[in-house]
């Protein structure tokens, strides 16, 4: 079935909500102080339908106060229909619903000229004529037909439905992965938690695992309804209600973001670029209402290059938010303070890097214009270490294979197709210098790709076998299985190892270092380092305590010793009067008395050990 959802707009009392009734049968104002005041409070959901077409309405309100509402229910419109009554024509909240729309870039409208029935034939002409002219003169919408109706003549409404049901599919462009901003939470006997918005992005089927990005939770679709029928899977544009399971009701909140785990990071930083309503201004460090999707937050505008009290209409700017959103390339944002609109934005830059000013300019100017190729260069100069192309779903608003695509289209760099990494070429002479270091301050350095990759957390080990393999042919390393030793190495020197360790731990005493530690500060591979320590073990010339706490055989016998000492001197041992002689961490302690356990003439009494008598 294809779906188109058409929002209302218009000034209060032009009767939206009475014509979507007309339409569908559907009573928008559901709750008692609606119904008792005569206005539509917060949105309305419902739809038309016949043979394959569905047409979803998303009914806004029309008062001053509310339209941090209407602005909720905007963002999914695929297409507006503009409600001006004929006997009042254009009025304030009609143009403040025009100016946020154009602002969010809705392109598609309907003009719907209400109660028909009240003006003659002739002013009806003209004030259609009028209404027209004016919003094409102000506005850029493409107006796919215009009609005028009366609530109270059917013809003049069926006339209206059969044009709705000749508009084509939504034509969203679908997103890369699956988003879903939350408009309204409840609870359900029986069924639990639900929660209603738009599909943004990809399809969602029922039984799929979803990520609440706002508490970081992940949750399971337990059901899902289309316009208010079961389904098994909900697709872009369509009004979805999704039961889930493993998410307390109180837990939601409208404004969440619903999407697939590991897709989207939270700042509260991001860049935009902005466009003030006429004869309206963004003042720098000023705090402004922030409206993106159904959610609304605080945040501070920096504009860039800018000082106290400047001020501009248009331009580039960081947003300071009080919370983190988690926003993606290119998404629509409304700037409010106080209940005036103020500007639109662009969300340029929703994931925040460390830069020089002037790169974040460069940066910002390549992504206004989609200039994607020249923002990765940009971006490489910032990220010397590595830029993650799966962050370009975010970023870019590119799927995986087409950030690859454009990864291999740039020069001079490395690109490594299994991490998703792309690095500047520099980068390779980074890493080499420091492997290079590493074995000639440590003739007896040996390590393996996984064991450098520990270190170079943000280099792949991809990247680095590929310099592994450079210091091979180069003459500077020999390759030994998996690990690598310096050239000037000729005897295989693994009992070397076990020397070095060995004298390692006799330093160390009875407080020795963990072994992955010692590893480290001899340059040993960690798998390596197992090996020579089982070897030692074996031999019994180290004891295992505990799983990382591995002592000379000498040293512990000395301990041992000395544990006796005490129990015989004091009747007993235990952590207080074992510290009094030892002053070691608990965890040392803990593992001397329970290797104490395994001598035959002593026994554990609670928490001290004694001699048996």
């Amino acid at each position: 079935m294809s779906n188109y959802i058409i929002g209302t707009c218009g000034h209060i009392d032009h009767g939206k909500t009475a014509l979507i009734r007309a339409l569908n049968g559907y009573e928008g104002d559901s709750t008692k102080e609606e119904q008792q005041r005569g206005i539509t409070i917060d949105l309305s959901f419902s739809n038309l339908s016949q043979d394959d077409k569905n047409v979803a309405f998303i009914d806004v309100p029309g008062h001053e106060k509310l339209i941090k509402n209407m602005i909720a229910g905007a963002f999914s419109f695929d297409c507006v229909m503009i409600v001006v009554s004929a006997v009042e024509k254009i009025m304030p909240q009609t143009i403040e619903h025009l100016e946020i729309l154009n602002l969010l870039g809705v392109k598609n409208a309907i003009l719907t000229i209400t109660k028909k029935d009240l003006v003659d034939e002739e002013t009806l002409k003209k004030n259609k004529e009028e209404i027209e002219q004016f919003i094409n003169d102000e506005y850029d919408f493409n107006i796919l037909f215009s009609k005028a109706v009366s609530i109270y003549d059917e013809e003049s409404i069926n006339k209206l439905k059969e044009k709705l049901f000749t508009l084509d599919a939504s034509t969203k462009i679908e997103e890369n992965f699956f988003r879903y901003y939350v408009d309204r939470v409840f609870s359900s006997s029986g069924s639990g938690t639900i929660v209603t918005g738009t599909v943004l992005g990809k399809p969602l089927k029922k039984d799929e695992k979803v990520f609440i990005c706002d508490i970081k939770k992940e949750a399971k679709v337990k059901n899902l309804q289309v316009h208010g029928e079961n389904s098994e899977i909900s697709n872009i544009s369509n009004r979805t209600a999704i039961n889930l399971s493993n998410v307390n009701t109180k837990d939601i909140k409208k404004g969440f973001l619903i999407s697939k785990k590991g897709f989207l990071r939270g700042f509260d930083k991001i860049d935009i670029s902005f466009k003030c309503l006429k004869n309206k201004t963004i003042k720098h460090n000023q705090k402004y209402s922030i409206f993106i999707g159904t959610k609304r937050v605080e945040a501070r505008v920096l504009l860039f290059n800018s000082t106290e009290g400047f001020e501009v209409s248009q331009g580039f700017a960081q947003l300071s938010l009080s919370e983190p959103i988690f926003s993606i390339y290119k998404e629509k944002i409304i700037i409010r303070q106080s209940n005036d609109t103020i500007a639109g934005a662009t969300v340029l830059n929703p994931i925040i890097d460390p830069m020089k000013k002037s790169q974040k300019l460069n940066l910002l100017e390549a992504l206004e214009k989609e200039d994607i190729e020249n923002a990765y260069k940009i971006l490489l100069e910032a990220h010397k270490k590595g830029l993650g192309l799966v962050s370009s779903a975010q970023r870019f608003a590119l799927s995986h294979e087409k950030a690859l695509e454009f990864a291999k289209s740039l020069e001079n760099v490395f690109i490594d197709e299994n991490s998703l990494i792309l690095y500047p070429i520099e980068t390779k002479q980074v890493i080499k210098d420091i492997i290079v270091s590493i074995y000639k301050k440590n003739q007896y350095a040996l390590l393996s790709v996984s064991s450098i990759a520990l270190r170079l957390k943000w280099a792949s080990e991809n990247f680095i076998q590929i310099v592994m393999t450079e210091l091979v042919n180069e003459e500077f390393l020999v390759q030994d299985g998996k690990l690598y030793k310096s050239s000037n190495i000729k005897e295989d020197f693994k009992k070397s190892l076990e020397n070095i360790i060995l004298k390692r731990l006799e330093q160390e005493d009875v407080a020795p270092t963990a072994p992955y530690n010692i590893y480290d500060d001899l340059d040993i591979d960690r798998k390596m380092g197992d090996n020579i320590l089982k070897s030692l073990c074996s031999k019994k010339s180290v004891i295992r305590l505990q799983h990382n706490i591995f002592i000379h055989s000498e040293s512990l016998s000395k301990i041992i010793l000395e544990m006796k000492n005490i129990i015989r001197n004091e009747g007993f041992i235990d952590i207080s009067n074992f510290k009094e002689k030892f002053p070691l961490s608990r965890k040392y302690l803990i593992s001397y008395l329970d290797y104490l356990d395994n001598f035959s003439e002593i026994k554990k009494e609670e928490n001290k050990r004694v001699f048996i008598s």
